[in-house]
């Protein structure tokens, strides 16, 4: 396996991690929000627009991870 194949798997299990990491932090602000509402319906608007922002900021941070992966990759 020469160095192109590394880093193409490299970049690979690097990009999985990331998109693995995202979907369990946006599963654990959609849970927290949902629990949040239930204990306090009158709350709900406030509580949704901070889970979206939440997960705006984290979706961010894996595209950012995946691109850096792709760089890594494809540099020589």
């Amino acid at each position: 396996m020469n160095g192109f194949g590394l880093g193409y798997f490299a970049a690979g299990i690097g990009a999985g991690l990331a998109v693995l990491g995202a979907g369990m932090g946006i599963g654990k602000i959609g849970a927290s929000a949902m629990e949040g509402t239930a204990r306090q319906p009158a709350a709900g608007g406030d509580i949704r627009t901070t889970m979206i922002i939440g997960a705006a900021l984290i979706e961010g941070v894996a595209l950012f991870a995946e691109v850096i992966c792709i760089i890594l990759a494809t540099q020589k």
